[in-house]
């Protein structure tokens, strides 16, 4: 099973409309589509349509898109240039615009580079706990992706004492799907999680945005999700994640901004 699978997104017609069935391992606990996954959903219409890999990827959310509807996404490439393309995917449910993608795709080579961050010190994935969740949350894709707590509390140790604000994840797709611009978009998301572990407190979070910045892709059955917030101010936070191999490899950086509350079980 790829990406493609997972998500169920469908090409209709030609290679610029594709259609994403928002079923239950797609969807927040609040029973919509879960921003990763539009943003994911949006990579593959864009990279199909292009026929180019994804440079960067940043979706800003509009609006919901409710349990069991079907959103409807139309890509648009603007400029195709000899190495980039610059498109963009809109995607709408019965006409109500849900999300917006702007992308740039393409390849190119050069001699000199280098990655200048390094990973966490974690343990394996399989040395790492299963990451356990309120059961409110459990009939949505956090039901569906394998997570092993790397690094932070469990909710079970949130307590009202702040912690850190770098925490980690081991994360994987059923069917170990070898990681993708989607993939890793779906991934990048769970940034909100990362909140209650700095703030003490048990906290929901709904996405404004999420940019994927891709690095470079190799076969890896985990992919570790070091998770940095920045600030969390007047109810909005924003941070990074950078999102590694389990060889250590840097496959891409994502970051994003969030609408905080507080969550009382």
């Amino acid at each position: 099973m790829d990406v493609k699978d997972f998500l169920g997104i469908k090409q209709v017609d030609d290679n610029r409309h594709f259609t994403l069935d928002v079923g239950s391992h797609l969807i927040t606990p609040g029973e919509f589509l879960f921003g990763g996954c539009g943003l994911g959903a949006a990579i593959v219409a864009l990279e199909e349509a292009s026929g180019r890999p994804t440079i960067w990827a940043n979706a800003q959310y509009l609006s919901y898109a409710p349990l069991n509807s079907t959103m409807e996404i139309e890509v648009v490439l603007e400029v195709e240039g000899g190495h980039v393309t610059q498109a963009r995917a809109v995607g709408h449910v019965e006409g109500r615009e849900i999300l917006t993608v702007n992308s740039s795709l393409g390849t190119n080579t050069l001699e000199v580079g280098g990655v200048w961050v390094e990973p966490p010190v974690v343990k394996e994935p399989d040395d790492c706990p299963p990451r356990r969740l309120p059961h409110l949350v459990e009939n949505s894709i956090f039901q569906h992706v394998d997570v092993r707590m790397a690094k932070g509390r469990s909710y079970e140790e949130i307590d009202g004492t702040p912690g850190s604000s770098d925490s980690a994840l081991w994360a994987r797709l059923p069917g170990h799907v070898d990681p993708s611009a989607a993939t890793l978009a779906i991934f990048g998301d769970f940034l909100t999680g990362a909140v209650a572990n700095s703030v003490g407190r048990i906290t929901m979070g709904r996405s404004l945005d999420n940019t994927i910045r891709m690095v470079q892709v190799e076969p890896t059955e985990w992919v570790l999700c070091d998770m940095r917030l920045h600030a969390l101010v007047n109810g909005y936070a924003q941070g990074v994640v950078f999102l590694w191999s389990e060889n250590g490899t840097l496959l891409a950086t994502a970051s994003q901004s969030m609408a905080i509350k507080l969550w009382d079980l």
